[in-house]
């Protein structure tokens, strides 16, 4: 990726998953929005494992964003919930999507392409809600974001994330044995971005919960609750072993 973001090479990379068929690039069916209307309806921000329907706050007339959350899956279940959504994604195929659902039930959504590595493009204190589903382990530095979701969310807003722990990096692809260690950082080390390029896995990263959640303190939140959750698929999955984190947090 010579002379090329690493943030520009995941958009393309995701806009590409989202054409064969990516799993979080499918967007909610009719059926699946309808129900959400009538007060049936579930979210997930890690592979398995649905969010508790306790970590939510009032939703009806909330001001929510979507942090990376582009795909049309959260934001149209939210929206029949009776929040008000915004979507920032840097992928136009995963913003596509929403801009279809939308139209699809006929509700309105403001839809954002930006970078969330850059400051966000809000105003302080905007929101009531910030959801972001695992998505932090193709950008390299956390901390940046956290202090942003911090500025735009208004005094007692809620942050619901869901996080990599980093473990799927230090494992072969069998998941049987340990390969590399950590940090799995492809910008300091080439050996690591040519095997990212050679599977089209995009720019990816671990990181550390002292960044994760570290971070999040440090930035001015609350840590109110967390689960953890596998991957979904492959050994390690079926062997039970976590490597996601979903977490609630409320700023200070």
């Amino acid at each position: 990726m010579p002379n090329q973001r690493y943030q520009d090479v995941n958009a393309a990379t995701i806009d590409r998953w989202v054409a064969e068929g990516w799993e979080w690039g499918r967007p909610v069916d009719h059926q699946t929005y309808r129900r959400a209307a009538e007060g049936d309806w579930s979210l997930l921000l890690t592979p398995t494992k649905p969010v508790p329907r306790s970590w939510y706050p009032p939703l009806k007339g909330a001001q929510v964003l979507g942090l990376a959350s582009g795909g049309g899956q959260q934001m149209p279940i939210l929206t029949a919930a009776g929040a008000r959504c915004t979507v920032l994604d840097y992928s136009p195929a995963q913003l596509e999507a929403e801009r279809q659902v939308a139209a699809r039930e006929g509700y309105g959504i403001n839809i954002v392409r930006a970078d969330m590595t850059e400051p966000l493009p809000f105003a302080d204190a905007s929101f009531d809600l910030v959801i972001n589903p695992v998505s932090l382990c193709y950008v390299r530095e956390v901390e940046p974001i956290w202090r942003e979701v911090a500025r735009v969310l208004r005094p007692g807003g809620v942050l619901l994330a869901g996080l990599d722990t980093g473990l799927n990096y230090v494992i072969d692809e069998a998941e049987q044995r340990i390969v590399r260690g950590l940090p799995f950082d492809p910008l300091a080390n080439p050996a690591l971005m040519a095997e990212l390029e050679a599977e089209d896995d995009g720019v990816q990263f671990s990181h550390t919960l002292d960044e994760l959640l570290g971070g999040l303190l440090r930035a001015g939140f609350a840590i109110d609750d967390l689960f953890e959750d596998v991957n979904g698929e492959g050994r390690l999955s079926e062997l039970g072993i976590p490597t996601m984190l979903a977490v609630r947090a409320h700023l200070r």
